[in-house]
Formats: C-alpha cells, structure tokens, sequence
C-alpha cells in the first residue's frame, strides 16, 4: 500500500475557518464507497458520484454549524460520473486550491487489476467500462483514463491487499479527532429472570455471588446502597472476579475502538436485576472512568418489584 504523499494533520481539526474539502475518486471497485462511508461515520458530509461541472457551485456559500464552523465535505466520483474529464477536473481542482476559504485534498483509491477483477467476479457486477468487453478490458480503459487523476492527487490508498475494514481505519486513521473517533460505551445491570439484554456487546453473569436477596434488611434496597454494596464484597470470590473482568475490559475495549466500533454495550446479570449486576455495574463504571472512559451507566430492572419466586432457593 501506498502511503500518502502530504502530511496531513492527524486526529485534528483544521485550526481555521476553511471549508474542509476532500474529493475521492478511483478505480471502480477499489473501494471509493468504503472510504466515503468511514468519512461518514466519522461526521463528515459525504456525497458520491456528485456532477463535478456543479462542484464550484456547491462549496460557493459553504453552509455553517451553529457556532459558525464548517462541517468537512467529502465528494466521491468516478467515471460513472456525468461531466467525468479528467483534466477538466485537474483544472477545476487547481482552481479550488487558489481559494482561502477552502483547506483542499485530492484522494486517489487505487487497487491491482488483478484484485480488481476478482472482486468483480464474486460480486458478478459489470464493469462501467467494459461495455460487453472482458472484465479485463474494462478496468484497463478505466486505468489509462484515471491515470492523470492518479498523478494528480496527493493521497494514493492502494487496498489490494486490503479488506474493507483496513480502508476504513486507514480513512480513520488519516481524516479522524479524537472526538468523532469517541467510542459511545454502555456498562448496563439487568435481571436474567426477565429476559437477557438483546444488544449487548459483552455480558457477564454476577448469580455465582452470594444474593442480599435473602439477607434481612437488603431485601428491599439494590445495589446502589451501601448496606447491599458491602454485603456483596465480603462475598470472596468478587474481588478476583471484578478484578479479572475489569482487566479483560481494559484489554478489550482499545482494540474495539481500533476496530472503529462505534458502540460497546457491556451487560452485567443476575437474577433479579437489582443487587449484584447493579452494584458490579455502578463499580465498573468507576473503574472505567479512573482508565480514562466515559462510559454511561443504565439499570434496566432497578425499579422492579423484588420477588422471592424469580430468585430462586437460598443457598
């Protein structure tokens, strides 16, 4: 792969007004739509196989967030796209650079044609340019067009040897802040006795804890006091249990956000929903928060009636 020929600001935003404008085009089935799509998710404006003869019209009076910034604009083409002249639109990028309001990169995907057409065979889609010719002669035509468009631009990704989610850390990578790239993190309680939390990322089962259900006096209080809190450490085996989910979460949760998750919901359980999977909950998202997360706390049963038939025999 290519590695890009500008040095681009990481994990930043520009510090000026400018309008943040990226172009993207490409090889057909190099992944142009991929790329546009990480830009997406990473709060980017996108839009794909734009008319370019309308660019200049489009970026004449950007349009402003509420406190005056510039949301980035991101425009895909390709040779799919109306008014596509390659050095029609060299020019018009040469006249977009002159610009002071507009901070301008010019994004080349790239891939081996031998690749290109082995994604073309398992998708059995037809190439633009083939026009009832062999694949092959298609994303030949295709490469002599662009070529110009290639030398052109000041970011070459050639994904190859890349699977859809590399191109995607790669776009995060080079056109993501720290905070688009925040993971939204859930730490939830919920009782098993009324039904498991159908979207949950991880799901840690708190039962093997002795229950204050059956304790005088924390029956009817949950894991958010303390007389239940102190009754659940004095419990052996919780401050090993805790200490190993927390590491494994700690091991976890970096490796997901450089996947580009955007959302990890981590459930804790036990019987009823109100003692044991509150308090881990509440204690897990304090041992998170010391690491540096910000994870949002939810107690799905904590208002549910406490009931002895859903708990089970006391031990």
């Amino acid at each position: 792969m290519e590695t890009p020929r500008v040095n681009l600001p990481n994990n930043a935003k520009p510090t000026d007004a400018r309008q943040r404008l990226l172009l993207v085009t490409g090889l057909s089935g190099a992944g142009k739509s991929t790329a546009l799509d990480a830009l997406e998710d990473l709060g980017w404006e996108t839009i794909d196989n734009f008319p370019v003869r309308l660019l200049e019209r489009l970026v004449a009076e950007p349009d402003t967030d509420a406190d005056g910034s510039r949301a980035p604009l991101a425009i895909g083409f390709d040779s799919r796209t109306r008014g596509f002249v390659p050095n029609e639109i060299i020019a018009l990028v040469k006249s977009l650079a002159k610009r002071k309001d507009i901070a301008l990169t010019f994004m080349f995907i790239d891939c081996a044609g031998g690749e290109l057409e082995r994604r073309y065979n398992e998708t059995r889609r037809r190439h633009p340019m083939a026009q009832g010719r062999i694949v092959q002669d298609g994303i030949a035509a295709e490469r002599e067009l662009l070529e110009p468009l290639r030398r052109w631009a000041e970011i070459v990704i050639d994904t190859s040897s890349m699977a859809a989610n590399e191109l995607q850390a790669k776009a995060r990578d080079l056109f993501g802040n720290s905070e688009s790239a925040e993971m939204t993190l859930t730490v939830s309680s919920f009782g098993f006795a009324r039904g498991m939390p159908p979207l949950a990322d991880l799901v840690f089962d708190m039962r093997f804890l002795d229950n204050p259900h059956w304790v005088e006096g924390l029956r009817e209080l949950t894991g958010q006091d303390a007389a239940v809190g102190e009754h659940i450490e004095r419990d052996p085996a919780f401050h090993t249990a805790f200490a190993q989910t927390r590491d494994l979460l700690l091991t976890l949760l970096p490796r997901y956000a450089a996947q580009g998750k955007a959302y990890v919901h981590i459930a804790f359980g036990c019987t009823g929903g109100r003692h044991r999977s509150v308090f881990t909950a509440e204690r897990m998202a304090q041992g998170l928060r010391e690491s540096g997360f910000s994870p949002t706390v939810r107690h799905r049963n904590l208002a549910s009636r406490a009931a002895d038939e859903i708990e089970g025999k006391r031990r």
